[in-house]
């Protein structure tokens, strides 16, 4: 699952040159995220839960919940979405500190970084809704070790082109990654790959501060 941020760059900005319209609301990736429903306990006691994945070797996050854009270096971020990105850091998004970047030009592509607060069940929290809040889930391949689950109240990978991703970071806690493919993308690429290799970048970052 895991491939090189070339690759997505083929999901991102491969559709840039049939969707220079800018259309009116680009997508905002944190808001699934903030709709995620407190689990049956908000409490850490017991995590990680039944089949939910341990998360071996924790991360200290504290930095990118102060500055959640620096979850992507500029450089990558022009790499996904082109010289014209634009980061917007949300500190006090209700989910948890985010960024989102996107670019005006292009209708609905995007990319998204929360550090989920709402809970500190990690993923057990969003292995609790499996099937109830989240009826779309489906764990994805590790990332070095630290587990990741697409998931949402909705599939929206063909109907909207959107995936929104939970990476582990520690048994307590998660960041979540949300893309959103433009329109002219929707139905041909998998947004959930997309989301993969960015967390995989994002990871790489939140190792170097470790």
């Amino acid at each position: 699952m895991r491939r090189t941020i070339t690759l997505v760059c083929v999901f991102l900005l491969a559709f840039a040159a049939g969707c220079t319209d800018k259309t009116n609301g680009t997508a905002s990736p944190s808001a699934n995220s903030s709709n995620q429903s407190s689990s049956p306990s908000s409490s850490s006691e017991g995590v990680p839960g039944p089949s939910v994945p341990r998360v071996e070797t924790p991360l200290d996050i504290s930095h990118f919940q102060q500055t959640p854009c620096d979850s992507l270096t500029s450089s990558e971020s022009q790499e996904l979405l082109g010289r014209d990105v634009i980061a917007k850091p949300v500190v006090d998004d209700p989910a948890g500190p985010t960024c989102n970047w996107d670019v005006p030009a292009v209708s609905q592509a995007g990319v998204g970084v929360t550090y989920f607060k709402k809970t500190q069940l990690g993923l057990t929290g969003v292995y609790q809704s499996k099937g109830t809040v989240y009826p779309f889930f489906e764990p994805l391949e590790p990332i070095d070790g630290y587990p990741t689950v697409a998931f949402g109240t909705v599939d929206e990978r063909n109907t909207k082109g959107r995936c929104l991703l939970a990476l582990g970071t520690s048994d307590t806690q998660q960041v979540d990654i949300s893309v959103s493919l433009s329109e002219g993308n929707i139905g041909k690429k998998d947004p959930c790959t997309a989301a993969h290799d960015v967390a995989a970048k994002v990871l790489k970052n939140l190792r170097k501060v470790n």
